[in-house]
C-alpha cells in the first residue's frame, strides 16, 4: 500500500517502542504502590483505541503515523511491570516460573492468533480491517478485565479462604518486612540486578530482530505469499508458547523437589533462552534459499526463547518480588530500546541489499549480543533474595502481627 523503503519500515516498526521505554519504570512503581489492575487495563485500552485510529493516521501523514505508534506505545508500557508487579501478589515461590510463564507467554499464543487472522483480513477485505479487528477485541477485552481481575488476593471477593490463605502465608514472611521506600540506590549497585539487564537487554535485540523482521524475510528472501507468511510466520511463536509452559513446570519441579539449586536452574533455563535461538541462527545464515530449512531454523531459534520466562524474568521475582514492577520497569525500559535498535539495524543493514549475504551479517550480530549477554548473566547472575528487598528487622512491624497470626492458623488448620 505505501511505498516505503526498508529504513523507513524500520522507523515505522521502532517508533512503538519510543513511548513504550518511558512508561516502564513509573508503569512498575505505581502498580507496586496502587495496584496493577487499572493501570494495566488502562494501557491495553489506550493502545485499542489508538489502534482504530491507525488507519487514518496512516493515510493522512507518515509524521502522524509515528505519532499514533508512540502513543500506543506508552498505553502499553505500562503493562509488562503492572503485570510482574501482580504476579508477586500472587504467586508463591514455588510457582514462579509458571506463573510468569502462563502470563507473559501469552503474548506468543497472541501472535501466533493475530499473524493468520490478519494475513486473512488483508486477502479478503483491506489491510485497515486488521487494525479495526484487533482495536474492536481490546476495547471489548477491557470490559472482562474491569469485572473479572483484581489486585491480590486479600481484594478478590470470589477466592476460597483456603486459597487466600495458602498464598497470603507463603509470601507473609517478605511482604511483611517491606520497606517503606524504593531503595533505588542498593538496586543500582547490584551485580545480580546488572546481569539480569544485561541478558534482558540482548536477549531483547535477538528476538526483536525476529518478531519484527522475520515475516519481510519470509517475504522478500524466501518469496512465500501473504498467507503463507502469516501462517509460517505464527508457527515459531506457537513453539515458544509450548516451550515456555513445559519449561516452567519443569523448573518449579525442580525448585519444589529441591532437586537443584535456585539459581542454577535458573541460568540452565536462561541460557537454552539464548544459546539455542543463537545456534539456530547460524543454521539460518548458511541455508540460503531453502525454506524447509530456514523455517525449521527459525521455529528453533524463537521457539526456545519460551525457557526465557523460566530464566532472568523469573529471577526478577526471585531477588526483589517486593518490587517486581520497578525491577521489570527499569529492566524492561533497557532492554525494549532494542526494539527501536534491532529494527532500525537491521533496516539499515538490508536497505538497498535485500539479498542473503547481508541478512547473514544481521544474523551473525545477533548471535554475537545473545552470548554476550547470556555469559554476563551466568557469571554474575543470582536467584538469591538480596537483602534490599527487607527491612532488616528481626521480627515482624506490631501493625501487621494480628493479620500473620490470622492467616498462621488458618494454614494450620488446613494442614490438619
Amino acid at each position: 500500500k505505501f511505498d516505503w523503503d526498508q529504513k523507513t519500515q524500520g522507523y515505522v516498526l521502532g517508533a512503538f517502542f519510543y513511548g513504550y521505554i518511558v512508561t516502564q519504570v513509573p508503569g512498575g512503581r505505581l502498580a507496586e504502590l496502587f495496584g496493577g489492575k487499572w493501570l494495566y487495563g488502562g494501557g491495553v485500552l489506550v493502545t485499542a483505541v489508538f489502534t482504530l485510529l491507525t488507519p487514518i493516521a496512516a493515510k493522512t501523514s507518515i509524521y502522524l503515523f509515528y505519532a499514533v505508534r508512540v502513543i500506543e506505545g506508552l498505553g502499553e508500557g505500562v503493562t509488562f511491570p503492572a503485570m510482574l508487579a501482580m504476579i508477586a501478589k500472587w504467586s508463591t515461590p514455588k510457582e514462579r516460573s509458571r506463573f510468569v510463564s502462563y502470563v507473559y507467554a501469552g503474548s506468543c499464543l497472541g501472535t501466533v492468533i493475530s499473524m493468520p487472522i490478519s494475513g486473512l483480513l488483508c486477502d479478503y477485505i483491506n489491510w485497515e480491517s486488521v487494525f479495526y479487528f484487533f482495536g474492536a477485541v481490546g476495547i471489548v477485552w477491557f470490559v472482562f478485565w474491569s469485572f473479572l481481575v483484581f489486585d491480590s488476593p486479600e481484594t478478590h471477593p470470589r477466592i476460597s479462604e483456603e486459597e487466600r490463605a495458602y498464598i497470603v502465608t507463603s509470601l507473609i514472611e517478605c511482604e511483611s518486612s517491606r520497606p517503606t521506600k524504593l531503595p533505588w540506590k542498593s538496586i543500582l549497585t547490584s551485580p545480580p540486578v546488572w546481569a539480569i539487564t544485561a541478558t534482558h537487554v540482548t536477549q531483547n535485540f535477538g528476538y526483536y530482530v525476529l518478531l519484527t523482521k522475520l515475516p519481510s524475510y519470509m517475504k522478500n528472501i524466501l518469496h512465500f505469499d501473504i498467507k503463507s507468511n502469516a501462517g509460517l510466520s505464527a508457527l515459531p511463536y506457537l513453539v515458544m508458547w509450548i516451550v515456555s509452559l513445559l519449561a516452567s513446570n519443569i523448573v518449579d519441579y525442580c525448585i519444589a523437589n529441591q532437586l537443584v539449586n535456585r539459581t542454577f536452574i535458573r541460568k540452565l533455563s536462561n541460557s537454552v533462552a539464548t544459546q539455542i535461538p543463537a545456534l539456530a541462527l547460524v543454521g539460518a545464515a548458511f541455508s540460503g534459499c531453502n525454506s524447509t530449512l530456514s523455517v525449521v531454523f527459525f521455529t528453533l531459534a524463537v521457539g526456545a526463547n519460551g525457557a526465557i520466562y523460566s530464566g532472568e524474568q523469573a529471577a526478577m521475582l526471585d531477588i526483589g518480588n517486593n518490587f517486581a514492577g520497578s525491577l521489570m520497569g527499569g529492566i524492561n525500559a533497557l532492554g525494549n530500546t532494542m526494539g527501536f535498535v534491532a529494527p532500525a539495524v537491521t533496516g539499515l543493514i538490508t536497505n538497498n541489499h535485500n539479498d542473503i549475504h547481508h541478512w547473514q551479517i544481521v544474523f551473525f550480530l545477533a548471535v554475537f549480543i545473545y552470548f554476550i549477554g547470556n555469559t554476563v548473566f551466568l557469571v554474575c547472575g543470582s536467584s538469591e533474595e538480596q537483602y534490599w528487598n527487607r527491612e532488616m528487622t528481626e521480627e515482624l512491624p506490631v501493625e501487621i502481627s494480628s493479620t500473620v497470626h490470622h492467616q498462621a492458623n488458618i494454614q494450620n488448620n488446613l494442614n490438619k
